[in-house]
């Protein structure tokens, strides 16, 4: 990624964080988080990491499954917000950095959860790449995304503004990124029920 659209990424996100919390429940609200969350195999005590954490919203259903919560952002602007909530030094450690190099360790996470994210990612295939390298063998990866339009006035605003893509080039991606088992869900709030696609991947044991 070329270091403007890195500075307008951090531009976008200073003004994004400011108004999130307010714009989110009208795109991702509490049911199809709780729907994404039933996806997963989330046990008491699992690591879980939430890339591209933003405010916390994700964070928060997270942690109604396990106490073992971490949250990463580029954004110092969202995890501002996210620090708001959960406290700079408090259950859940937070830290900033890019899902195209995430500073772990491989092997490190029970499941890694992304959501709301990869439309913003310069090249996805590695950011995929990255979540299956630090997940445990035997573990998950959920994604959520957004479903690429029907409509074709609003395929060509998706295409200008950011990733949007179905299962076919959700297939090729998570491919790509050395999965071999996963599927995907669509969902929605009631007037738009296919917005999202979300990708489990199981990581190979």
């Amino acid at each position: 990624m070329a270091v403007q659209d890195k500075t307008r990424a951090r531009l976008f996100y200073k003004y994004l964080s400011k108004v999130y919390d307010q714009i989110n429940p009208f795109i991702w609200t509490e049911e199809m988080r709780t729907e994404a969350l039933d996806l997963l195999d989330i046990e008491e005590g699992d690591r879980v990491l939430d890339v591209g954490c933003g405010t916390g919203f994700a964070t928060e259903g997270l942690l109604e499954r396990t106490e073992n919560v971490h949250g990463l952002d580029q954004s110092v602007h969202q995890l501002e917000k996210a620090w708001a909530k959960f406290g700079k030094r408090g259950a859940v450690p937070f830290y900033r950095g890019d899902a195209e190099r995430l500073p772990f360790k491989d092997d490190t996470f029970d499941v890694v959860w992304s959501s709301g994210s990869i439309e913003y990612w310069p090249d996805p295939v590695a950011a995929l790449a990255e979540c299956r390298r630090i997940a445990k063998p035997g573990g998950q990866v959920l994604i959520v995304g957004p479903n690429y339009p029907s409509n074709t006035v609003f395929q060509k605003l998706a295409d200008a503004f950011m990733l949007f893509y179905g299962e076919r080039e959700a297939d090729r991606m998570f491919r790509e990124a050395g999965f071999e088992q996963f599927r995907h869900v669509t969902m929605g709030p009631s007037y738009s029920p296919e917005v999202a696609i979300t990708t489990v991947a199981e990581v190979p044991e």
